[in-house]
């Protein structure tokens, strides 16, 4: 991936937006985002064992989840970055859903989904050198060393 930051073996795209606790957001043509969860979140979640992802046709509103995963250690939802419907949802994670603890950022998105306000979308998003600084200021408070599993 070009643009990555690594900290604490954790890899960090500068070019995606981020929630800066869980997911990461990266804008597609069509106004179209794809969802997915970070490096460090994965981590801290441990192996991937189930997925469910709602139906695609859904509206959901900013927060409230759009995904459940859950892990021998974690279980929670995986939130929505903006109020939208989901339009596609990732068949290959439901499938195996350890794939997030291999490819968090490529195979293991989750969902796309279209807002329902595209110019206010990543609102509440960060990108960039902040986002970055920030995801690394998360990475230290909860002692993560990121680490993937292998195929």
């Amino acid at each position: 991936m070009k643009g990555v930051v690594e900290y604490r073996g954790c890899e960090l795209p500068q070019d995606l937006y981020y929630d800066l606790d869980y997911i990461w957001v990266r804008p597609e043509p069509g106004d179209h985002y794809r969802i997915g969860i970070t490096d460090p979140s994965q981590t801290m979640a441990g192996r991937v064992q189930h997925v469910a992802i709602r139906a695609v046709g859904i509206r959901r509103p900013r927060k409230k989840p759009v995904a459940t995963l859950e892990s021998g250690k974690w279980a929670g939802g995986i939130p929505a970055p903006f109020d939208g419907v989901i339009v596609e949802r990732n068949q290959r994670v439901l499938e195996d859903p350890n794939l997030i603890n291999i490819a968090p950022y490529t195979d293991a998105w989750l969902v796309v989904m279209r807002p329902d306000d595209p110019a206010h979308a990543l609102d509440h998003l960060a990108t960039g050198g902040e986002a970055i600084a920030r995801l690394k200021a998360w990475i230290d408070r909860y002692d993560v060393q990121c680490m993937r599993c292998a195929e």
